[in-house]
């Protein structure tokens, strides 16, 4: 049976998916699993619920609970990552509030902009330190990171260390299924091909029994039939002839043209929900207040009473109803839409399944960097995880792709470099970011956020 780590385990409903997925498969229900935290609480947490999802599925794992990572690391044959460095307070905050001093206002900011930057610098020196652990005590092993900045953390990976890193996100399902929604179809029918960068992603090919579903998803923008949420999106379709795998929150701060200071219109137009991250982690916040005490005493909580208490943030809808699904599910076991066990589950058995992954490019997208990080349709077996090569993707594609990938490059550079300057020009290419500011503005802004963040980034770049 194989030794399978969660690193960050503290984040208890993701993990307690996660344990779902992978002890359903009787081939991995006596597993070994090495749950790892620095918050000895969540870790205890995770821990009652790990031994719950197995006593449901009568699965029979031995779980190792353990703050030491050393420990967790040794011997593993997979490693889940899922850590989030800074916590909402003070990191996520500081992302925030710092740039709106100087009138640049972000949506999520986890994935580039100068909001994604910043959680890069404070996130690669630990990933770097895990896969220093993992290359004494688990060489072989097949690290899943879904931590964000996803192609930013995995460039960094990729460059300087020897492990086997695949990025998971569940942005290209996620997004067949709403597009499923909007066209009224079935979502396991739709048959489609995706390739991109993370997060800016395209649906290359939509189809359903053979029949191209473009038209149909034109017909539903024509008719202003797109959902409230989904208003960027459809634009970007409208305009670039193919739909983004990422959410119209997400893409409104990777690209130029929907926040800009003094275009409110702009704001009410598309719908986009401004400081969507800090609510959502407010709200995560407040969820965990609700999930703590049903843990410790079942059946204690009140969906409902939840429910009005998310209610009084400014929350998005959707995030509202997701947040009260995982916790009226949270004594449930349900498959999930995620990768990880899947991919565990193939390479152990050598039963073949495709997935999405975030990968070194090499060659497999033609018209963008090779030590580009890309998210391609791959095969898993026994082999491990065997990425598809695409060839070349649409010129207008690339390019938009581009823009964000200049600012992954030289992020990555400054941290593996230690140049400062390179944190400067990232966000100086940012294509928000320099829709919204003048160079020197820019430099003040990196400057005042290196500042606050202190002893989160590295010493080399703290000037």
């Amino acid at each position: 049976m194989p030794k399978i780590t969660f690193l960050g385990a503290g984040s208890t409903v993701f993990a307690k998916n996660l344990l779902g997925d992978l002890l359903s498969h009787p081939e991995l229900a006596e597993s070994t699993i090495a749950l790892h935290d620095i918050d000895e609480h969540r870790l205890e947490l995770s821990h009652r619920v790990g031994r719950r999802v197995a006593e449901t599925l009568g699965a029979h794992p031995t779980f190792e609970a353990t703050l030491d990572r050393e420990r967790a690391l040794d011997g593993a044959d997979y490693a889940i990552n899922m850590i989030q460095v800074g916590g909402y307070e003070p990191s996520t905050v500081i992302d925030f509030e710092v740039p709106k001093r100087f009138g640049l206002r972000q949506t999520i900011g986890d994935t580039l902009g100068v909001g994604g930057i910043m959680r890069a610098l404070r996130t690669v020196p630990v990933l770097l330190e895990m896969a220093r652990d993992m290359e004494r005590l688990a060489p072989d092993v097949l690290h899943l990171n879904y931590v964000n900045p996803m192609a930013m953390n995995c460039m960094a990976l990729d460059r300087a260390t020897t492990i086997r890193t695949v990025g998971l996100c569940h942005s290209v399902p996620h997004t067949a299924g709403e597009l499923a929604a909007d066209l009224g179809l079935p979502a396991d029918e739709l048959d489609y091909l995706v390739a991109g960068i993370n997060h800016v992603a395209f649906f290359l090919k939509l189809e359903h029994a053979g029949r191209d579903l473009y038209p149909d998803l034109r017909r539903v923008l024509e008719e202003g039939r797109m959902p409230d949420h989904n208003r960027v999106r459809y634009e970007l379709f409208e305009q670039f002839g193919a739909f983004v795998t990422e959410s119209s929150e997400h893409l409104a701060e990777y690209v130029p043209w929907f926040i800009k200071e003094g275009r409110e219109d702009l704001i009410e137009r598309y719908n986009i929900p401004l400081d969507e991250y800090l609510y959502r982690s407010q709200a995560g916040l407040e969820s965990w207040a609700f999930i703590e005490r049903e843990l410790e005493n079942p059946g204690s909580q009140d969906p409902a009473a939840l429910r009005a208490k998310l209610e009084e943030t400014p929350l998005m809808p959707t995030m509202i109803d997701g947040s009260v699904e995982a916790f009226e599910t949270l004594h449930e076991v349900r498959p999930s839409a995620e990768y990880g066990a899947r991919i565990v589950h193939a390479v152990e058995t050598d039963t073949p399944t495709r997935i999405y992954g975030n990968v070194p490019n090499r060659g497999l997208i033609e018209n963008l960097p090779d030590d580009a990080c890309v998210e391609v349709p791959a095969l898993v077996d026994a082999q491990g995880v065997q990425p598809t090569r695409i060839g070349r993707i649409p010129p207008h594609l690339a390019a938009l792709m581009q823009t964000n990938v200049n600012v992954q490059q030289l992020t990555v550079e400054a941290l593996l470099t230690g140049n400062r300057e390179h944190v400067h020009h990232a966000a100086m290419l940012d294509p928000h970011t320099a829709a919204e500011l003048d160079l020197k503005q820019i430099r003040a802004l990196v400057d005042a956020l290196l500042d606050a963040h202190g002893e989160m980034i590295p010493e080399a770049l703290r000037g």
